[in-house]
């Protein structure tokens, strides 16, 4: 049965498609396999398929781009912790904040800084979690090219799901926040 039969099903014959009823609904996220499997993920520094790298290439629709810079760009996070997940990356493919250059650097928190502008305008967040994994033992999952997060939290927007379920519920399309926060962006040189 597909995926599209089974949302068409009433709960109580969905919740009994794998074996039998047991009580707890299922909210399936079949994407996040590709994450949890390392799908696109660079091996090490010189991988050639790093998604980062990658994403510049793309129209900013397709790549996710919010916003090109000089020497970094900010795009939103494929597999988001929130609604209006963004990351800022350097377009040069290095896996440490020591192998940034001063420009990189000052460009990578400026854009940090007009994130959480932009993110305040357009969708009223609460608070941020900002952040930079630096290696694999440190939860970076694409260890290979630095990046760093804006994650706009809210009151209430952390439940059981998980912590339980090791789900997030989204409320937000990648392609709708990407569009929300690339039209509020400020035009080159207004970012301050």
């Amino acid at each position: 049965m597909s995926g599209e039969d089974a949302r068409a099903l009433p709960v109580e014959d969905a919740r009994s498609i794998a074996g039998v009823p047991d009580g707890f609904g299922r909210f399936w996220t079949p994407y996040r396999m590709a994450y949890i499997h390392g799908e696109g993920k660079p091996r090490d520094a010189s991988d050639a398929q790093c998604p980062f790298c990658a994403a510049p290439g793309k129209g900013d629709e397709d790549g996710l781009i919010v916003h090109r810079g000089r020497t970094c760009f900010v795009l939103m996070n494929l597999f988001p912790y929130n609604s209006g997940h963004l990351l800022v990356c350097p377009y040069r493919h290095v896996s440490d904040y020591t192998e940034l250059t001063c420009e990189e650097r000052v460009e990578l928190g400026e854009l940090t800084a007009t994130a959480m502008r932009v993110e305040r305008e357009t969708a009223h967040p609460d608070g941020f979690n900002l952040g930079m994994n630096q290696g694999a033992i440190a939860g970076a999952g694409i260890a290979a090219h630095l990046h760093q997060h804006v994650v706009p939290r809210w009151g209430g927007d952390a439940n059981f799901l998980p912590i339980i379920a090791q789900t997030k519920a989204i409320p937000e399309l990648l392609e709708d926040a990407r569009a929300r926060l690339a039209a509020a962006w400020p035009a080159e040189g207004m970012e301050k």
